[in-house]
């Protein structure tokens, strides 16, 4: 399994709302996708700006593939990213 969790903070928070579509947009897509295990997406209730995406996939390769498809081409890349700054953790799942 491959594990990334990735804040966002959303520069303008009048942009919160649109952010706020576009990840629940790319969540309910990436999750029919063969390689995607579990995307979740957190809104933060202390600061309203900030998200946390936690995904699971299937292999570091499924989650490369990830990024060729329509929810990180169309709307994470285009819509998402020039609204955010964004930290990324790839991390390892303790069980």
């Amino acid at each position: 399994m491959f594990c990334v969790n990735i804040w966002l903070q959303v520069k303008k928070e009048n942009d919160v709302p649109k952010v706020k579509e576009y990840l629940r947009e790319i969540a309910r897509m990436s999750i029919n996708e063969e390689a995607c295990l579990r995307l979740d997406v957190y809104h933060s209730q202390a600061d309203k700006t900030r998200f946390l995406l936690v995904e699971h996939w299937n292999s570091h390769e499924g989650w490369q593939g990830h990024r060729k498809e329509i929810p990180f081409t169309e709307i994470y890349q285009p819509k998402v990213l020039p609204l955010v700054d964004r930290e990324p953790h790839i991390c390892d799942l303790l069980e």
